[in-house]
């Protein structure tokens, strides 16, 4: 609901030259969080650590328009990562305690579908309560949508059997604790290839509105329903056919995605590129997904599903950044940004020729 007014909000804030932070940060402190979040589902709970980022996501609603500063802004982007670094990381653990691996696929794809579903209505329903209220009211309306989230999470059974009680020693972190070496190469594709997603998050909504698009959300609406369209068959693939072709087929439709949104200086031009984008995440993403699993150990599944996350976090963060960057504001640049992008995309497809060659590649799990 936030991501498409966040960026011209910046701005009326008079911070425009910041706008690359305003992914950067927040998935700064996500990717921070993942190694906490991790050890902290595989010992206090899957269901308690979803609660704690549904719980950050209510008060920072409730905070942006008390902080209405540049500062005050990028200081709750900073805090609002924690809700990102706690919840997804518990919630692909908790789906995998729950589904028998013959249908991690499958599972995860609905679980991206519920993700997809989400990010398909919150985009265009956050501008449309912009447009027609303030941006106040829709940071109440977000923090609404979270207090949702946290009854529904009560009532929730948890899944992990051998749990530890809460203690201050947990925040102990080792090297060991951070990284599961198992999941490295799903994680150095997931990190390529979301890249372009923040940068899409970044110039995006701008560009929208420069070609004529009145709802700055609508970019994401498109590619969202997309996305959710196919992921009704796209992990049933990937357990037939194995992650690394799904992710293959899918890598090259989001750089096909990239360049068509690059040259769509028309709203047709720029709604098929979201369609193709959508279609590439939706099949690649549940297929990264469900290979992070298949690498894991199942003792430490929470720190696996992390160590994916932090990939996720950096390659949109470091995406955001490079984009904003190089933004400043001036429009003629934002093709050139998505063509870069289309080419870090390609990065990933080369990477996902070779790896079986890095030291990381366990082939029992290919």
């Amino acid at each position: 609901m936030l991501i498409p007014e966040l960026p011209a909000y910046l701005s009326s804030l008079g911070g425009a030259k910041y706008k690359g932070l305003i992914i950067a940060l927040f998935t700064l402190t996500a990717g921070i969080s993942r190694p906490f979040s991790g050890k902290f589902t595989d010992t206090i709970g899957r269901v308690p650590i979803m609660a704690v980022g549904s719980i950050v996501c209510f008060v920072c609603g409730f905070l942006y328009p008390l902080l209405a500063s540049v500062s005050g802004f990028l200081f709750l982007r900073l805090i609002h990562g924690f809700s990102t670094g706690f919840k997804p990381t518990a919630t692909a653990a908790y789906v995998a305690d729950v589904i028998p691996q013959s249908r991690w696929g499958e599972a995860l794809g609905i679980h991206g579908l519920c993700f997809s579903t989400g990010m398909a209505i919150g985009p265009a329903i956050g501008s449309a309560i912009t447009l027609h209220f303030s941006i106040d009211i829709l940071f109440y309306c977000s923090s609404a949508l979270a207090l949702m989230s946290i009854i529904i999470l009560t009532n929730m059974k948890e899944t992990l059997k051998d749990k530890k009680p809460f203690s201050f020693s947990l925040f102990r972190i080792s090297k060991d604790d951070i990284i599961d070496r198992r999941v490295i190469p799903a994680g150095v594709v997931t990190l390529i290839s979301y890249m372009p997603y923040g940068a899409i998050l970044t110039v995006i909504p701008d560009w929208s509105q420069h070609i004529g698009i009145a709802n700055k959300g609508m970019f994401f609406m498109v590619f969202t329903i997309a996305s959710l369209l196919i992921r009704f068959v796209a992990g049933k693939v990937s357990d037939r056919h194995g992650r690394v072709n799904v992710i293959r087929a899918g890598i090259a439709i989001i750089a096909v995605s990239l360049l068509v949104s690059g040259f769509g200086n028309t709203p047709f031009m720029l709604l098929t590129g979201a369609v193709l984008f959508g279609i590439g995440s939706g099949i690649a993403s549940p297929a990264i997904n469900a290979w992070t699993v298949d690498l894991s150990d199942p003792k430490f599944r929470g720190k696996a599903v992390a160590t994916m996350y932090i990939s996720l976090e950096a390659g949109i963060g470091l995406g955001a950044l490079l984009a904003g960057t190089y933004y400043q504001d001036v429009l003629a640049r934002i093709p050139i940004s998505l063509f870069v992008c289309a080419a870090i995309a390609l990065l990933a497809l080369l990477y996902m020729m070779v790896w079986k060659r890095t030291p990381f590649y366990t082939p029992h799990n290919s």
